[in-house]
């Protein structure tokens, strides 16, 4: 999330003098991680200054291109009294307009360096630029004339003019803190971390009525609240004012459009993803309900998406029209020609959009804030929000009525004593101050020794009284907390397993063998590559819902795989005689058992529900699995090299017996993926442990 700190300052009081730097260390100080802080005029450098365009020629050319040779006041910039001459291919000024001037000696957005130089029969003295040179925009079409009005002299620094001049707080949000993903919760943190006020967003919010459009929820638990409110007869041509589009512009936000470009604002400002439908495409009430199997739907990015039964929708007469909490739908998209407008803020199940997102691979910022938990009592005061500033910058009109379907329920309170924030951190904090700190992120608190806390609706983090003792002591100051060294207990050291894997993995490292580390990870089809049959066993592996790579979703049922890619690595790299090992889990399957879905953190899972999820994990043998290839044996003084073969297999499985003190019982077998008649069966007391050989030629 970023952050411009002027955006910051209307909701916090910054004292005088406080760098943007020291803002942001204040804010680490109580938790947060401010990454960096940027300049918005990063890749901007040397002399740009605001210009007057005093006259100019156009001068058709040759190649059926026109150029004006421009002459500019620059103020103390100019050759004397002379103005400077910038030859310039756009038409879209007029003398007396105020333009952006990059010097010679400027380096702006791209390491792109201004000088003087001659073309087209002139010797231009510096450039007259566009937004898309600047950075600042996409439109290359002509040059960046500012607005009539603009207070500025030739000469003067055109980063302010600009809003260059800005500093940006670049914060990394954690997934349990959805309210730092808005200014309002950032100001919120730096508010608290600096000690000074807070300044909420203040609209005057209509009576709830239910006229503004017709809303039905058919899934209460998917959404529990949906809000809707109306405009009509906005401008679509009207444009997006300069200071709106810079701070988008500084929060990485495209400008596209008024209607598009207020709600992404609003989203900014209060952390609450709204949606814009044009009025004109809907039929019929607006709903919500789940998905029906195989129903799609064409999103806003062009893409035609096979909707899954788990996923919510927004719904008209037509069918799906908005892929709930993710993205929007392009049969009701704001357009060119949009006048009236439906504005909706809804609050949604957060674990149902995450999944939704992911199953689509479709991330989207209102999915990263549902699905870590948004203020469900902002939504009002961000639709009334959207509405004011289309009425003020877009000539519309408010439509009469506010709809509310569904209310979402209160946090619940937790109770805590009052010096338990101090006896867990180690070092004095009074009961006065703790119930300040709760006070400051928004809690209100009852009680004196025995506190009753209720957080507020836009920390649903807050469940327990680790969470408040974390809040109060990070506000408390971490720094502050003491360094104790810890006295362990006696007696305690490596368990007999432990032990014995770790007596293992040296004894066969003393063997020559290195050991490797692989992930446990494989491919659909490693079973064909080992020639397994149907039936075996190993082919059952446990396929990962969300795997690191799609290319190796199943999970291991046998080291030798990954052992092989490791080996099949270094051969690629030129290297030829190996001698590898890996001690690691492997995955035996459960067939017929799954996992149970458990939906929600507010309360603790069921006995019932803990033991169906142990029953659901799969069984864990620690295994070790060894390969050779090449030469054993260098050639030497002693003799010719000597290759490896199956028999020095067989003796890392004696390796590991005699370090386990075990009577390993060696036998000739027939087995996959080992060579027919090259495969020893190796059994203790009557129970085979594994095998060893050489490969089978096709799997090589």
């Amino acid at each position: 999330m970023k952050a411009p700190i002027s955006w910051l300052g209307e909701h916090v009081d910054i004292p005088a003098g406080t760098t943007a730097r020291a803002v942001a260390d204040a804010m680490v100080r109580t938790g947060l991680e401010v990454e960096r802080v940027i300049s918005a005029a990063q890749g901007i450098s040397g002399p740009l200054v605001v210009g007057r365009v005093l006259e100019f020629a156009d001068e058709p050319q040759k190649n059926g291109k026109t150029i004006r040779w421009v002459q500019v006041d620059v103020g103390p910039f100019n050759d004397g009294d002379a103005p400077r001459g910038i030859v310039c291919g756009a038409s879209n000024f007029a003398a007396g307009d105020l333009v952006v001037v990059a010097l010679p000696g400027a380096v702006l957005p791209g390491g792109f360096e201004i000088s003087a130089r001659k073309t087209y029969g002139h010797v231009s003295d510096g450039m007259i630029c566009s937004t898309r040179e600047l950075g600042i925009g996409d439109d290359h079409a002509g040059i960046l004339v500012l607005p009539p009005g603009t207070v500025a002299e030739p000469g003067s620094d055109a980063l302010p003019v600009l809003g260059l001049d800005e500093a940006v707080l670049e914060v990394a949000v954690t997934t349990d803190r959805g309210d730092c993903l808005s200014i309002r919760g950032l100001a919120r943190e730096a508010a608290a971390a600096l000690g000074t006020a807070f300044h909420d967003v203040t609209v005057q919010v209509p009576p709830v009525d239910g006229r503004a459009y017709e809303i039905t929820v058919d899934d209460v638990v998917g959404c529990d609240m949906f809000s809707a409110r109306a405009v009509t007869g906005l401008d679509p041509h009207a444009p997006t004012p300069d200071w709106m589009a810079a701070r988008l512009r500084l929060c990485d936000v495209r400008s596209i459009s008024l209607a598009v470009d207020v709600t992404n604002y609003v989203m900014l400002e209060t952390g609450q993803p709204l949606h814009a439908f044009d009025r004109a495409k809907l039929t019929g009430p607006i709903g919500v309900r789940r998905a029906k199997s195989d129903e799609q739907l064409t999103t806003l990015d062009g893409q035609r998406r096979t909707l899954d039964p788990d996923d919510l929708v927004v719904t008209d007469d037509t069918g799906p029209i908005a892929l709930a909490g993710v993205m929007g739908g392009a049969s009701t998209e704001i357009g060119a020609d949009t006048s009236d407008v439906v504005l909706e803020a809804a609050h949604w199940q957060p674990s149902s959009i995450a999944f939704t997102a992911r199953r689509h691979k479709l991330p989207s910022e209102a999915s990263r804030r549902f699905e870590r938990g948004v203020d469900p009592r902002i939504a009002a005061v961000a639709l009334q929000r959207c509405v004011d500033l289309l009425v003020e910058y877009g000539g519309a009109s408010a439509v009469d009525g506010f709809t509310v379907v569904g209310s979402a329920p209160p946090p619940a309170s937790i109770t805590m004593r009052a010096d338990l924030p101090g006896r867990v951190a180690g070092m004095p904090i009074a009961p006065a101050d703790a119930v300040a700190y709760l006070h400051a992120v928004g809690c209100s608190v009852e009680g004196a020794e025995q506190l009753t806390v209720r957080p507020p609706t836009w920390r649903p983090d807050l469940l327990q009284p680790a969470d408040l003792v974390e809040e109060v002591v990070r506000l408390a100051g971490y720094e502050l907390l003491p360094s104790v060294l810890p006295t362990p207990q006696a007696g305690r050291g490596l368990t007999p397993a432990q032990r014995l894997h770790r007596a293992i993995s040296r004894a066969v490292a003393a063997a020559g063998y290195t050991e490797v580390l692989s992930y446990p990870f494989v491919a659909d089809d490693v079973s064909d590559t080992l020639g397994l049959d149907a039936s075996d066993p190993r082919r059952d592996g446990l396929r990962l819902v969300n795997p690191l790579s799609d290319t190796e979703p199943v999970l291991r049922t046998s080291i030798l795989p990954t052992l092989l890619a490791t080996v099949a690595r270094n051969l690629g790299r030129g290297s030829r005689d190996l001698a590898v090992f890996e001690t690691g889990l492997v995955f035996g399957p459960l067939p017929g058992v799954s996992a149970p879905r458990i939906d929600g953190i507010e309360q603790r899972p069921t006995d019932e529900q803990i033991e169906a999820l142990y029953a659901s994990v799969p069984p864990q043998p620690l295994h070790l699995a060894a390969v050779l290839c090449g030469d054993v044996e260098r050639p030497g003084w002693w003799g010719a090299a000597r290759p490896a073969d199956w028999s020095d297999a067989v003796e890392v499985a004696r390796v590991v017996a005699r370090t386990a003190r075990a009577a390993l019982t060696v036998r000739a077998a027939d087995h996959a993926p080992w060579h027919p008649g090259r495969c020893a069966e190796l059994s203790l007391d009557g129970a085979v442990l594994g095998y060893a050989g050489e490969l089978h030629p096709r799997v090589i």
